[in-house]
């Protein structure tokens, strides 16, 4: 079987672009390494699909809107009642949570091939993420582990804080390279890795 291919394609160039003379500012990586899955749970199930998700990814989600988890290369949020984003480098992760969930309790989607991670990382992440998205992305307003849903223009993109200056968005595939280029326009001004 074949490697699947980046969507990023041609605009994947690794290296320093924009401003770096003063540094770079930012980091800019594709995760092609993870499993991506959705878990939606049904009325009345929410307790019963957070321990799921804790046995089988051992994070402990609370159920608080946008409360979640990361651990490594695993992470775990909630982005709107109910539903669960939950990522880990584990080629078996939709297969596992299938175990762990029977269908009375919620549905589980494999978006593994539908979406492209990218992670963003350095001291100007937060500003230059303020730059595409109408949200506070200071810790207070967005802290570690925590998750949201949003869009950029017509970009639908789940975004969770990993820690004080790293953040993973994911976004639709069919639009990965557009939103690729345009995350580089906005880290230019800084200096970016792309890596």
């Amino acid at each position: 079987m074949a490697e699947p291919q980046s969507p990023l394609g041609h605009t994947f160039v690794p290296g320093d672009h924009g401003n770096s003379a003063g540094g770079i500012g930012l980091v800019l990586t594709e995760r092609n390494d993870v499993s991506i899955v959705q878990v939606t749970a049904w009325r009345g199930t929410i307790p019963a699909i957070l321990a799921a998700i804790s046995d089988v990814t051992g994070l402990n989600v609370p159920d608080k809107p946008g409360a979640g988890r990361s651990a490594g290369e695993k992470s775990a949020f909630g982005f709107s009642p109910g539903r669960y984003f939950i990522v880990a480098p584990s080629d078996d992760l939709e297969e596992r949570l299938r175990k762990a969930i029977p269908l009375e309790t919620g549905t589980i989607i494999d978006l593994t091939h539908g979406r492209t991670a990218i992670r963003i990382k350095g001291p100007w992440s937060e500003w230059v993420l303020s730059k595409l998205f109408a949200i506070d992305f200071s810790e207070h307003g967005f802290p570690v582990g925590f998750g949201r849903a949003t869009l950029h223009h017509d970009i639908h993109t789940n975004i969770q804080r990993i820690d004080a200056e790293t953040f993973d968005l994911y976004v639709f595939r069919t639009f990965a390279r557009s939103f690729w280029q345009t995350l580089g326009h906005a880290a230019a001004e800084v200096g970016y890795r792309v890596e």
